[in-house]
């Protein structure tokens, strides 16, 4: 008697031997015998095809078809074509190290995973990534690399923060312990928030930024 990897295996391979069926998007699970085929193909014919091809395999004892067909219009949301978007649009984006990400989909959801130089590459993953077709939700796993600084990194953003004509350094207040940043102090709106805040993330090496800054 054939084990249910064994027929699992068997099923996949009769898929792909039969010609008139585009298995790739063709999921398929056995438990004791009985085979559930799930995913999509593109006719109503290639869904029929797909049922024979299972019942004729040695071993099935009994189907279970959840195939739907999905024509070439509709909307490409299958768990691999999602991967593959986000991975493209990874590569067309020049602020995402698309060689550091690892992409995972799993029902719509995606999880980034990797380790990057910058926070803003990390946010900017997770920002083309859902906005992708078909994803539910994105869990932002990415960590980040710290990397060696010349100087000091509070100095960095002090500097940084001068240098901004929309913003009073002298109401901000800069603390840093290893990679965290916290900022506090006072600020007239919150566009002065957000640029003191872009000031720490840009500092080399810096992989947390508290910000504390009151907006009167």
């Amino acid at each position: 008697m054939k084990s249910d990897s064994q027929l699992q295996r068997d099923v996949l391979d009769e898929l792909a031997w039969e010609p008139s069926i585009d298995h790739a998007d063709i999921g398929v699970a056995v438990t004791d015998g009985v085979v559930t085929l799930s995913g999509f193909v593109k006719s109503y014919p290639q869904k029929m095809a797909a049922e024979k091809a299972t019942r004729r395999v040695a071993g099935v004892k009994a189907l279970a078809e959840e195939i739907k067909v999905r024509f070439a219009s509709d909307p490409k949301t299958a768990d691999h074509e999602i991967a593959k978007r986000i991975l493209d649009m990874f590569s067309w984006n020049v602020s995402i190290p698309d060689d550091k990400i690892a992409v995972k989909v799993e029902h719509g959801w995606v999880t980034l995973s990797g380790t990057v130089d910058w926070y803003y590459q990390s946010d900017e993953a997770r920002k083309v990534a859902g906005k992708v077709n078909g994803v539910i939700g994105v869990s932002n796993l990415i960590e980040l690399h710290t990397l060696p600084t010349s100087g000091d990194v509070k100095d960095r953003i002090v500097a940084a923060i001068k240098r901004n004509a929309d913003l009073d350094a002298a109401s901000v207040t800069v603390f840093t312990d290893g990679g965290k940043v916290t900022l506090g102090g006072k600020v007239r709106a919150w566009n002065e928030r957000q640029i003191a805040e872009r000031a720490a993330w840009a500092a080399p090496g810096v992989t947390k930024v508290e910000d504390n800054i009151v907006v009167v």
